[in-house]
Parts: structure tokens; C-alpha cells; sequence
């Protein structure tokens, strides 16, 4: 059942990255044929800016789908670092989610919420587990007290 949330995620995210990178083209292409500039800047430099945040944001949605893929494949989570990376890309997806809302609709909203709902079930699914067994103190080796009660108040 993991496996299977897994490359969905993992299917969502490329679709997902190919979107964006369409986006920004056509958007950088607007740019160019209708001469826009802001603040007295060069319609050349926009067109450039979007093609470039559009091809580096899905870049990144690529290399977390293969992050997903990998975790799939391997059937265990990654390592920290690319844990991380996946949570960062789990919270630009709520971003995006809450900012597409009332730039695009809600067809856009749910689509994201969607590939958010995969990639933080992707990320439970495949949680580290808790270790079991009796906590010891990291200086003195020994058992580890239970918490103290707290100080009663009159």
C-alpha cells in the first residue's frame, strides 16, 4: 500500500513539474511578443527570469519525485537531508496551495492539495520508527529518571 502512495506521489510531482515548467514558458513567451517591462526593466530579462524560476522550480519537483521513486524502489525512507528536502517541497505545495486559491481557482487548489496529501503520506508511510527500550542518559550511561512531578500551588 506505501509502495503504491509512493509512486503516486512520485507521478503527481513530475506531472506536476511539467505544469510549472509549461507555465513559465508560455508566460515568458507573453512577456516578449507583448514588450511588458516592469519598473523600466527588459521584457528580454522577465522572459529570461520566468523561463529560468520555471525550469529551476521544476528541477526541483523532479529531483523529489525521484526521491519518492527511490523510496519506492528501496521500500525505506531516505536519508535526513533528502527527508528534509521532501518536507520543504511538502510545505511549498501548501504555499503554493493557499496562494493558487485565489490566483487560479479552485481546480488548482485541490490539484495541489492532492499531490500535498501524497507526499506527507508518502513521508508518514515511510516514517523512521520509534526505538524501543529504556532511555539512558548520553553522559552517565544510567537510566534515565521519570519526570518529576509538578510543584503543587496553594
Amino acid at each position: 500500500m506505501r509502495r503504491l502512495l509512493a509512486v503516486g506521489a512520485a507521478v503527481v510531482l513530475v506531472l506536476e513539474a511539467l505544469t510549472v515548467a509549461f507555465a513559465n514558458w508560455i508566460l515568458g513567451l507573453a512577456v516578449r511578443r507583448q514588450n511588458m517591462s516592469l519598473a523600466g526593466s527588459k521584457p528580454d530579462a522577465m522572459a529570461v527570469g520566468a523561463w529560468v524560476a520555471g525550469g529551476v522550480f521544476a528541477l526541483f519537483l523532479l529531483v523529489c519525485a525521484g526521491l519518492v521513486v527511490r523510496i519506492a524502489v528501496r521500500d525505506a525512507m531516505v536519508g535526513r537531508v533528502w527527508r528534509i528536502v521532501l518536507i520543504v517541497c511538502a510545505v511549498i505545495q501548501g504555499v503554493m496551495g493557499a496562494a493558487v486559491v485565489g490566483l487560479v481557482g479552485w481546480f488548482a487548489f485541490v490539484a495541489l492539495m492532492v499531490v500535498l496529501a501524497l507526499l506527507v503520506g508518502t513521508l508518514l508511510a515511510y516514517a523512521p520508527e520509534d526505538e524501543e527500550g529504556p532511555r539512558t542518559a548520553p553522559d552517565t550511561g544510567g537510566e534515565v529518571p521519570p519526570p518529576a512531578a509538578p510543584p503543587a500551588t496553594a
